[in-house]
């Protein structure tokens, strides 16, 4: 598997090209930003984008999905349906964060608003790029709608923001829930298997032994509300 990873936007979110070695097919994994970085990424690899593949719909993951598109027209955009509320809400989301509207411009958080769904993650599906066969898995918690990418055969987990080094995704914006969030990681993601590396939308990769032995959130050193 060909992993092409571009660092982007003001919170350093991990945009990934990931493409298949034999057909040169290829999926672009939350265009934050940077359309031209990444078009040209794929030129250098000889690859071929067949998806805009959102995991979900927050700003730093969708913001460069227009001009990907643009790029690369044929490419499909996909993301979960429980997401889409979010993804047209994409021109405002810097006030879900509280950056003045003053600063948008500067901060490049100035977005049109996306262009339409071409179709909708369900489920367990099996998304084929190529000889690569991806996983889908609904993992909500962070976004009522976020999925990870599961590629067995190379024990590989795309992971958006679900699952950090040593952390979790936040759960205090609208529509996210740590209850729920919880429930995804243990019962979606740990069972993947130890050996499987996982690929952050922000931070360092890591594995899911490394999180499932050391991540506070996992162990059970920490829980919300609780006093030490």
């Amino acid at each position: 598997m060909i992993i092409e990873t571009i660092t982007v936007t003001a919170f350093q979110q991990q945009t990934r090209i990931l493409g298949c070695e034999r057909t040169r097919r290829a999926i672009c994994v939350d265009p934050g930003d940077d359309a031209e970085q990444i078009a040209g990424a794929l030129r250098s690899h000889g690859l071929d984008l067949q998806a805009i593949a959102v995991t979900h719909a927050h700003m730093d993951h969708v913001g460069g999905v227009a001009a990907l598109k643009s790029l690369c027209p044929g490419a499909e955009i996909i993301l979960h349906a429980a997401d889409e509320p979010l993804y047209w809400q994409l021109p405002e989301q810097p006030a879900l964060l509280g950056v003045p509207r003053s600063q948008w411009r500067a901060l490049g958080f100035d977005y049109a608003a996306p262009p339409a769904v071409d179709r909708y993650w369900t489920d367990g599906e099996s998304y084929e790029v190529g000889a690569l066969a991806f996983r889908v898995l609904h993992c909500p918690g962070h976004t009522p709608g976020h999925v990870v990418l599961f590629e067995a055969r190379e024990r590989k987990v795309f992971v958006g923001d679900c699952l950090f080094a040593g952390s979790i995704g936040r759960t205090d914006l609208p529509g996210g829930s740590y209850e729920t969030l919880m429930d995804s990681l243990l019962n979606k993601i740990i069972p993947l298997g130890d050996d499987v590396t996982v690929y952050s939308g922000h931070g360092p990769d890591t594995t899911i032994e490394r999180e499932r032995l050391t991540n506070p959130f996992l162990t059970g050193v920490y829980t919300p509300g609780r006093h030490f």
